[in-house]
């Protein structure tokens, strides 16, 4: 009995719509989520949170709330000491700021109390000494060298990582170029708004043990926070995430309540809740770092690609979070949608006084994509160009190399362009709607996992586990977190597959360091690919237990034994079959049912620092066409139809990914109207609530039209790849180009609110040029690139001459 895991003819439940197998218990109340969890004797945690953007810690004073009834601990940055980080190149962040603070909305001190109206007065009774420090709050006063260092005594440049890479011969490549082009661009910060809230549960058992129930999409990581903090063995703590409601990469960093509660349940013995409230939510953030871009292209005469240049300068806040990955992503990605034969990539990521940013959907490309598909767009248009011609004309190619090592597998962008371009009629509507309605196209690519752990290790990157009962009860036992994606169905549907079972037949364990084998987590759209293929290699091996358990009763070999519809039967005569259930009871008598598997990913790296961000196993490939209306006389934009094609590779459940790609869109939209994490001049956030922070609701969500492109992908799950953060990119650039087709408005930065909007047309009333975006990006003397010699069958072997 064999499985082929790229097979996608003949099966049974993977490409069937279906719901989720939680949907139910997400639906009637009965999925307890992070906040919904209690315990006897659980005390209220709250924190107490900096008044300043920047400021010396002279003294806490917790005397009079340690003296309020009700009140059981208080700590302070002296009681959880040590520095932690996400990435082991980032360890800056504490739990509580122990010297300085460095935001608007840093946690200073935390109390346990015997409810939330004690906790909250008790934060009253904390009395700070603060000795306020001057506030970084941009790009350009963080590059200031007589400026205050945020990290370190002194003045000087807050840089975080810079990094200059180059790929080919860049010089050359302009050289040859019939025409060299440069643009600017920028794109707003911006922030997740999960609809859950942030919540962690903390308990110490009776035995010594620290029990975490967290919203998180990492409960690895976590677990390796915690241990480092709270310098306890591994071994002596638990983490479990419930179900997440919502995530969007808002859950994947370490949080500063999540040890903050469970250092005050080490210190009371009792547990300790500690929810964010909305306004928390902002300030703890980890999202959409503003990037200010500027990009360099050279092209021939019929618009092929000679060579690129890209600088991208992030604003990252207070602290390192993914900000090294997120840096180096603004620049890998950019190759793997265009041939490009010579690629200079400078990164900068700076230290300011607000707010960490770190991974939102799509963590570091949406920013660059935006710049690339509008740099495009000019470059079209000076050309003589249809816009659609020149991607066609740069588009990669399946199975190739890019110039700076990135391996390309399956690759449907040239089938995505060609469906939204047809269904949404592009080419008849393009400078022909009237005034004031007009259309974009762009595209794009992501990953589908990246391609190394966040920390180095001998580790698989996904592991699942498998058991059978006797009486046919199979349980799968995965690390991956389901927030609201549907992963943990998907896995249900890869399982049952194999083993000719149904979804809804398995029970399923997931996200419990202590019951659960090792997954990485929720992030970079890798649990489908990466758990998927790990589910595979779990569920093949249960199978041949079967199988052969069952072969010996029925007189077969194993090999002539099928899974299908709760039977395992002999290939072509369905009548010597034996049901599921009696076959694990033939195969029991031979020894328990107990499965594991893994997934490792290829080795990809190229010969260069940096080269881990941006390998995957995979790329999906996306392109959308946007059609908008505009009002201009209030500036408002209205985002009417959407057509987004992606390159799915196999869709195991079309409901589910349909589903990804539309919240994608719609993440999007917001992304391109409206959204903006902004900050007055003292660090304070201008809208630290859903009131003032804005987001579409269901009257601004557009008509959707989804294509998937199913061109299966070889080492994927059944062929699958990605669904959930690459259709997001094309979408932003889309909007852009459909208000510049509308209203002639040249558009170089997001969000396009009715402001910047009008304030375009006025320039243009006055015969200045209408256009919303930088006249320049801040200056920064990267010095030489670290030269990297491209690998063999890249575009740089046949660079135009």
């Amino acid at each position: 009995m064999t499985v082929d895991p790229s097979r996608t003819d003949d099966l049974a439940v993977v490409g069937t719509r279906r719901p989720k197998i939680d949907a139910m218990a997400r639906l009637t109340g009965e999925a307890r989520y992070a906040d919904d969890l209690s315990m006897p004797g659980m005390l209220v945690g709250r924190q107490l949170r900096s008044i300043h953007a920047h400021a010396r810690i002279r003294s806490v004073d917790t005397s009079r709330a340690e003296a309020l009834p009700g009140v059981v601990a208080v700590i302070t940055g002296r009681d959880v000491p040590i520095a932690y980080g996400v990435l082991p190149v980032s360890q800056d962040e504490n739990a509580l700021a122990v010297d300085r603070v460095r935001y608007v909305g840093e946690p200073v001190a935390a109390v346990a109390a015997v409810d939330e109206e004690t906790a909250e007065q008790a934060l009253r009774l904390v009395s700070v000494d603060y000795e306020p420090l001057p506030a970084v709050l941009s790009i350009e006063d963080a590059l200031d060298p007589s400026g205050v260092l945020i990290h370190g005594e002194g003045q000087g440049a807050n840089v975080h990582k810079a990094v200059a890479l180059e790929f080919g011969d860049v010089d050359a490549g302009f050289a040859a170029a019939d025409l060299v082009r440069e643009d600017v661009f920028s794109f707003a910060g911006n922030t997740h708004a999960p609809l859950e809230q942030p919540a962690t549960l903390a308990a110490l058992g009776g035995d010594g043990r620290l029990t975490v129930w967290s919203a998180t999409q990492a409960p690895h990581y976590l677990h390796r926070a915690l241990a480092r903090v709270l310098e306890l063995p591994s071994s002596r703590i638990r983490v479990v995430a419930p179900p997440v409601g919502g995530g969007f990469g808002a859950k994947t960093d370490i949080l500063p309540h999540e040890v903050a509660a469970a250092k005050l349940a080490m210190v009371t013995g009792r547990p300790v809740k500690i929810t964010l409230t909305r306004e928390e939510v902002f300030h703890s953030h980890r999202g959409r770092h503003p990037v200010q871009m500027w990009v360099r292209t050279g092209f021939t005469s019929d618009g092929r690609i000679t060579a690129m240049h890209f600088r991208s300068l992030l604003d990252g806040g207070a602290y390192g979070s993914f900000g090294v990955a997120s840096t180096y992503y603004t620049g890998a990605l950019q190759t793997t949608t265009y041939r490009i034969p010579a690629y200079r990539f400078e990164g900068l990521r700076v230290f300011t006084t607000k707010p960490p940013c770190g991974p939102k959907r799509g963590h570091g490309t949406p920013q660059p994509r935006f710049a690339v598909e509008r740099h495009l767009d000019r470059a079209a248009e000076e050309l003589g160009l249809d816009p659609v011609e020149l991607r066609l004309r740069n588009a990669v190619e399946p199975f190739s190399r890019t110039v700076n090592h990135l391996r390309i597998t399956s690759c449907g962008m040239r089938a995505c362009i060609e469906e939204v371009v047809s269904a949404s009629g592009y080419h008849g509507k393009k400078g022909h709607l009237p005034r004031g309605r007009g259309v974009g196209f762009a595209v794009s690519a992501y990953l589908s996992g990246a391609g190394l752990p966040i920390y180095w290790n001998d580790m698989p990157q996904s592991e699942v586990h498998i058991k059978v009962d006797r009486g046919g009860g199979v349980t799968v036992f995965s690390g991956a977190t389901d927030i609201g994606q549907g992963s943990t169905s998907t896995l249900a549907t890869i399982v049952a597959e194999i083993l000719g079972l149904q979804p809804e037949d398995l029970a399923m364990v997931t996200a419990d360091t202590d019951l659960t084998p090792v997954d990485l987590g929720s992030y970079s759209s890798r649990v489908t690919f990466m758990a998927g293929n790990a589910a595979i290699d779990a569920a093949s091996k249960l199978a041949r237990l079967v199988a052969e358990g069952a072969a010996q009763r029925l007189g077969v070999p194993p090999e002539e034994l099928v899974f299908r519809g709760g039977q395992v039967a002999v290939r072509g005569d369905p009548r010597k079959s034996l049901s599921w259930a009696q076959a694990v009871r033939a195969a029991s008598a031979r020894g328990a049912l107990m499965t594991s598997g893994v997934y490792w990913a290829p080795e990809m790296a190229g010969p260069y620092r940096g080269s881990g961000v941006g390998i995957s196993p995979a790329y999906s490939y996306s392109a959308a066409v946007v059609e908008v209306a505009t009002d201009p006389e209030t500036g408002e934009v209205s985002v009417e139809e959407v057509w987004i094609a992606h390159d799915i590779g196999r869709a195991i459940n079309p409901v589910l990914v349909q589903g990804q790609v539309e919240g994608s869109v719609y993440m999007a939209v917001g992304e391109a109207l409206m959204e903006e994490q902004s900050f007055r001049r003292q660090g304070v956030h201008r809208g630290p609530s859903l009131l003032d922070y804005k987001l579409p609701t269901t009257l601004e969500t557009p008509k959707i039209h989804t294509i998937l492109i199913e061109e299966p992908d070889p080492e994927g799950p059944f062929g699958a790849k990605e669904a959930g953060q690459g259709p997001l990119l094309p979408v932003i650039p889309a909007v852009a180009a459909a208000v510049e087709d509308a209203l002639g408005v040249v558009v170089h930065e997001v969000p396009i609110t009715p402001d910047r909007l009008l304030r375009a047309l006025r320039a243009g009333h006055r015969g200045k040029a209408p256009v919303i975006g930088p006249a320049s990006v801040p200056s920064f003397e990267f010095g030489e690139p670290e030269r990297v010699q491209p690998p063999v069958g890249s575009p740089a072997e046949v660079a135009v001459p």
